[in-house]
């Protein structure tokens, strides 16, 4: 999976173990999966007291305030992005990677595939979707973490994940189909076994691992600008792109071949993605051409957020802010200090009305004023 960095890590968590009475349909539907009802990906969260100091991986700003999520299936709530309350009666223990919101109605993915769904700004929450790995079944992707979520609107959403997981809700969510992605083009199976092991001796050679990661490639971030077109940012210089809000996808090449965990998005065909060892890559045609920003670090870029003009702000380990205030300026660089006196990684940040961040990751949650 793609942890290049502590945050990453921290997404790979094993839930803690607790009791948790499941509702009685659900119940059913574990039972007919093999699911225990003691599994973490069932169990309700802990109230934890310094839950607002825990590892946080995703934030987004609602009609009601603001919703924060993260490690053992912490919610955080608040009205004004200072002060924050965990969420009650969250029905799962797995870590908890990207939320989405619509106004007040929320979801939120996480590991073992859970899907969570509050129609009223975090107050009450529904899992819709589960996905625990099970060691008696032979199924690698079993279990593949959500690793972002995007709602178009509050019927229309989209969650990618490891493995190229790749779902799609008509209806809120209440059912999760499966889509595919267009494999990469023939003639990179070097390999010339499609992935697969050699058949005579059933051991996987360099080139069917590195096929392997390039046709299922996990996907870490996704976008839409202002006109609706959506991209996918992956791993291993992998890239998809759609024009027609999500209907149709193309898979294009980036110019470098590691990992974008994310990206930002303006008017139509402007993003710019971001990733690992400090690489951003910026195009106005959706892909068509792309241009390196020089982002002067080497350490991995999380999150950011798009200000009007081009404007942007990334962020990333080692504490790195990086800001530039219109398209074609260069980015500057400044630290964040934790209340700690740390720099630690940022997951990502939001603008707060009333100046400054709201900023999250290895810390917990904190508001952040730039000097």
């Amino acid at each position: 999976m793609p942890m290049s960095t502590g945050l990453r890590v921290a997404r790979t968590c094993v839930a803690t173990l607790a009791v948790f009475a499941v509702s009685p349909a659900f119940a059913q539907d574990a039972d007919a999966t093999g699911l225990r009802a003691d599994d973490p990906a069932l169990l309700s969260a802990e109230a934890m007291p310094h839950a607002v100091d825990s590892i946080i991986l995703d934030a987004v700003r609602t009609l009601s305030g603001y919703v924060a999520v993260g490690e053992r299936g912490h919610v955080l709530l608040s009205a004004n992005g200072v002060e924050w309350v965990q969420a009650s009666n969250v029905p799962t223990r797995s870590t908890l990677n990207a939320v989405s919101a619509v106004g007040d109605d929320i979801w939120v993915g996480g590991h073992d595939g859970v899907i969570l769904h509050s129609p009223d700004a975090g107050n009450t929450w529904l899992r819709q979707r589960v996905d625990v790995w099970n060691p008696d079944a032979f199924e690698p992707a079993a279990g593949a973490p959500i690793l972002d979520l995007l709602f178009i609107d509050t019927n229309h959403g989209f969650a990618i994940g490891a493995y190229s997981l790749f779902l799609e809700t008509q209806d809120g969510g209440a059912t999760w189909n499966t889509r595919s992605l267009p494999p990469p083009p023939e003639e990179e199976d070097t390999a010339g076994t499609g992935g697969m092991a050699n058949s005579e001796s059933w051991t996987f050679n360099a080139d069917d691992l590195v096929l392997d990661a390039v046709t299922d490639p996990h996907l870490n971030g996704l976008v839409r600008t202002s006109s609706g077109e959506l991209m996918i940012a992956a791993e291993r210089g992998a890239a998809f792109r759609s024009r027609d809000d999500g209907a149709t996808w193309e898979r294009i090449a980036l110019p470098y071949g590691g990992s974008m965990f994310g990206g930002v998005a303006w008017d139509s065909g402007h993003v710019l993605m971001y990733g690992l060892r400090g690489k951003a890559f910026e195009t106005t045609d959706l892909g068509e051409h792309w241009v390196e920003l020089d982002t002067g670090i080497s350490s991995s870029l999380m999150g950011g957020v798009a200000h009007p003009d081009g404007g942007a702000i990334l962020v990333g380990a080692q504490g790195a802010v990086l800001t530039r205030t219109g398209g074609g300026e260069p980015l500057s660089l400044a630290r964040y200090l934790s209340r700690g006196n740390e720099t630690p990684i940022l997951a990502g940040l939001l603008d707060h009305p009333e100046g400054g961040f709201v900023v999250y990751g290895e810390r917990g949650v904190d508001r952040y004023r730039p000097q």
